[in-house]
């Protein structure tokens, strides 16, 4: 009798070790960082997993806040990895085990600091060039939040000097603020220099070049990661799942940046839209993925989004 109460015991603790588990799944928390690309593919991301039955949070948080959450198991999955810019940042998480890197979603980035092509072709075009327009620049490059890895990688050549940036000073501000400057100083003809990064609708919006200068930090094309706290994709296979097969294009973010960015868009609404307009993009994604209650995910996204 005692033998059949135990093991009966050790039956329900497994039973509800594996429903508390599948309860911990059927939600997935997200950070956004505030730049317009990665809100653009966590909307996306929101409206699949939404689709698939799973209660999805989003948290603005800054890139060292996130891995930090990531760590601290706060956060479930970031969408905005961005290599090689972010290596230094991210590596003690990724040597620890605390982060895992479970997906490369989008190639061929581009992330460095950018003039206008009137001042490129006045001769600004590396980052040797940047001391002899201190004066024209008004000793000022203009970065985006404060705490990102790019405006530290900045502010540590002004300090040491490099390429005789010492009279320099990075203006952190936000992804909107700062191109609300370079929209002026277009306007106007004036010189600037400031962070500029592809994909965004910048490229289109400005006539703008990239300095050389700046490999050892920014790189040339870059990728941008997937990546989770530590053991989600094992915890949360069919989650997981989903995120290693999510990749996204340039064009797509984009498009849905330019709605979000040039139209008003909700970036919920933006991302929505884009999927309605190209419905066969989920089709790799969902392949062996099923809503939190076991059916089968595409048809359950496509009535969702309703294609």
């Amino acid at each position: 009798m005692k033998l059949i109460t135990t093991a009966s015991a050790l039956a329900l603790m497994v039973a509800g070790a594996a429903h508390a588990q599948e309860t911990q799944c059927d939600s997935i928390t997200f950070s956004d960082v505030g730049w317009t690309d990665i809100t653009a593919t966590t909307a996306i991301a929101n409206q699949v997993f939404t689709g698939l039955g799973y209660d999805v949070e989003v948290k603005v948080l800054s890139v060292p806040v996130t891995f930090a959450s990531l760590e601290g198991d706060d956060v479930d999955a970031f969408l905005g990895n961005w290599m090689p810019s972010q290596t230094q940042a991210i590596t003690p998480y990724l040597e620890s085990g605390e982060i895992e890197q479970v997906n490369e979603n989008l190639q061929g980035t581009k992330y460095n600091l950018a003039v206008p092509a009137y001042t490129y072709e006045k001769g600004l075009q590396t980052y040797e060039d940047l001391a002899e327009f201190e004066e024209e620049l008004d000793g000022t490059i203009y970065g985006i939040e404060p705490g990102n890895e790019g405006n530290i990688y900045l502010i540590g050549l002004t300090e040491e000097d490099e390429y005789g940036m010492g009279e320099f000073s990075v203006r952190e501000s936000s992804e909107q603020g700062m191109l609300a400057q370079v929209r002026r100083a277009v306007d106007d003809q004036e010189d600037i220099v400031f962070l500029g990064w592809a994909p965004h609708p910048m490229n289109a919006n400005f006539e703008l070049e990239y300095l050389t200068g700046g490999e050892d930090f920014f790189g040339g094309e870059g990728v941008v990661h997937t990546v989770t706290r530590e053991g989600y994709v094992e915890e949360c296979p069919n989650a997981g799942k989903l995120l290693q097969q999510m990749d996204f294009s340039l064009p797509m973010e984009n498009e849905i940046m330019g709605s979000i960015l040039e139209d008003g868009a909700d970036p919920a609404e933006a991302a929505r839209e884009w999927l309605q307009e190209n419905p066969e993009t989920i089709e790799p994604w969902l392949e062996g993925v099923t809503t939190v209650d076991g059916e089968e995910g595409l048809p359950a996204v496509q009535e969702h989004l309703e294609l």
